[in-house]
């Protein structure tokens, strides 16, 4: 029994097996999709408050 998911990209069925190799997405069109979605910031996983504040760009400038 194959198991089946939908791309994250079109919605497209696809068959999770070694003859896909773009798994969970259906095409390299879709994948790369995907990839300028996270390099145009569109897709984000959430941070830690704390460290944000940490890296806000808010601390003075390194002597070096």
């Amino acid at each position: 029994m194959t198991t089946t998911v939908e791309c994250p990209t079109c919605g497209a069925p696809v068959e999770w097996s070694a003859q896909s190799p773009n798994r969970p997405f259906c095409s390299d069109r879709c994948k790369l999709i995907d990839l300028g979605a996270w390099a145009a910031e569109s897709h984000a996983i959430p941070g830690d408050p704390l460290e944000d504040e940490l890296f806000t760009g808010q601390l003075p400038p390194r002597e070096h």
